[in-house]
């Protein structure tokens, strides 16, 4: 293959800033004082904290320093599986960051707020319009808090009709949030499992549908990467006992204007534009997860919502049955701001290819790859490909010494052992910023991999020896951190 990504590099050590700083070195000098000093009172005094005194170079190079560690999707391939983890536009950033936008205070009167209005309001519009749905929020400040979101408008629904349900299926392709999100509205997750197809079949659901079931949540296209074919035939056996059909849009990149949901009988659904829609997702935030509904749900949207009335914006919270508030001020305006100026230059046109060719490139690599590792369902994917590692385990190796090692080529490890339907599995989402050029030397380096953890396994089990840091003991990370300077 040609030369790894990760082979070279001017990577500089970097001690901790409690080790580099010297006594009587400041960061900062103040102009000569022309008045008498004045001390402050004893109650408005204290011993400060024990921070290290520093010169100003010294805190630009260590932080210059720190982020030239950190790896990103501006830095490299991040194949990072059911997280979309894609190039997004600098245009958008620059959008997000015009004075009007970034210096609008929240608390302003709507009279003095019409450009955010505005842009809220035609964004709910084109979300419900590309989801097939007829009435948006953007208040949700995550996916998963757009699953609670959806889950509220459902108990708001049934308690509005008199009725009390206690049950949600959530399929065993489902992110892991669902049920989660199912059970703090007071529901009881039903699991089902999909059929070895890897979806969800017809039979499966009727068998645990029944009129105490709020309904379903279903991943669509779900957490193996898969198309749920019988969603429609589910949709209808779901409504025919009085249920909601609720989406998790979280994998939306593969579809986005191919499938509108609302057509194919979902009733609820959220979206993560910070993932799909031009905002760098990772790192703490922040995120938007705005929830798409069909017309019966629409009076239970949080308030207040962005109306508009004569061309005039404003925001109303004139409706009795909503679930109330669930974000702050306006919600997340930035990730908006980003998801509006994608949309708008995009097009619906560039829409639909941008998830076709994320399709398109999830599939080239699972051919590539298939043989090599193991492919755990062979047939066409959708955005993303799930492999395992039983091909390996002859030699000993197991999915995280193959991500470990990916690092010493310079790639950003998939997702690894996720969904956990797939022993040892490895998730790898490519979509579509990706050059074809960057997806083959991706997948010369796994098949560089695999043909070591046969000749020399001990090189993937002392992975990485690339990096900055060797493999941790992640045992002792997760349960006893240390996280004290």
């Amino acid at each position: 293959m040609k030369e790894s990504l990760g082979a070279n590099g001017l990577i500089l050590n970097e001690p901790l800033l409690w080790e580099k700083g010297k006594k009587g070195r400041s960061g900062f000098s103040l102009p000569r004082r022309d008045v008498e000093s004045s001390p402050l009172g004893q109650g408005l005094t204290c011993e400060g904290p024990e921070l290290p005194d520093l010169s100003e170079i010294d805190v630009v190079r260590h932080y210059t320093r720190l982020s030239q560690w950190n790896f990103g999707v501006d830095t490299g391939m991040y194949p990072l599986g059911s997280c979309t983890m894609k190039y997004s536009p600098k245009t958008n950033e620059k959008q997000a960051s015009l004075p009007g936008f970034a210096g609008a205070h929240p608390l302003l009167p709507a009279a003095l707020s019409q450009g955010v209005l505005q842009m809220m309001f035609e964004l709910q519009q084109y979300l419900a319009e590309i989801t097939g749905m007829d009435a948006a929020t953007l208040q949700p400040a995550a996916g998963a808090h757009g699953e609670l979101t959806g889950m509220l408008l459902m108990y708001a629904f049934y308690k509005s009709r008199g009725e009390r349900r206690s049950k949600i299926i959530v399929p065993d392709t489902a992110h892991g949030t669902n049920p989660a999100s199912a059970a703090l509205c007071g529901y009881s997750p039903v699991p089902v499992k999909s059929n070895d197809q890897g979806i969800l079949s017809v039979e499966a659901i009727a068998e645990v549908m029944d009129e105490n079931t709020a309904g379903i949540m279903v991943t669509n296209p779900n957490t193996l990467g898969l198309y749920e074919e019988n969603i429609h035939k589910i949709a209808e056996i779901v409504h025919a006992k009085g249920g909601i059909v609720y989406c998790d849009g979280a994998n939306m990149n593969a579809v986005m204007g191919v499938t509108r949901m609302g057509e194919i009988g979902v009733d609820v659904m959220h979206l993560n534009l910070h993932k799909t829609f031009s905002t760098p997702h990772g790192g703490g935030g922040p995120g938007s997860g705005p929830v798409c509904v069909k017309k019966g749900l629409e009076p239970f949207l949080p308030v207040p919502r962005v109306m508009e009335e004569n061309g005039i914006y404003g925001l109303s919270e004139d409706f009795p049955e909503s679930v109330g508030k669930m974000q702050a001020f306006h919600g997340n305006v930035g990730v908006m701001i980003k998801a509006y100026s994608y949309i708008r230059s995009m097009g619906p046109k560039n829409l639909k290819k941008a998830s076709q060719l994320a399709v398109l490139n999830a599939n080239y690599i699972k051919e590539r790859l298939k043989g090599t590792l193991h492919l755990a369902y062979d047939r066409p994917c959708m955005h993303e490909c799930v492999f395992s590692d039983k091909n390996q385990t002859a030699h000993k190796i197991a999915t995280i010494d193959m991500a470990k090692r990916l690092m010493d080529y310079g790639f950003h490890p998939p997702t690894v052992y996720f969904p956990l339907v797939v022993h040892g599995s490895i998730m790898i989402e490519p979509t579509e910023t990706e050059s074809k050029e960057d997806i083959d030397q991706f997948i010369e380096a796994f098949k560089t991999i695999a043909n070591e953890a046969g000749r020399n396994p001990e090189l993937l089990h002392d992975a990485p020896k690339r990096c900055k840091v060797r493999r941790l003991d992640e045992t002792t990370a997760a349960r006893k951190p240390c996280l004290a300077g």
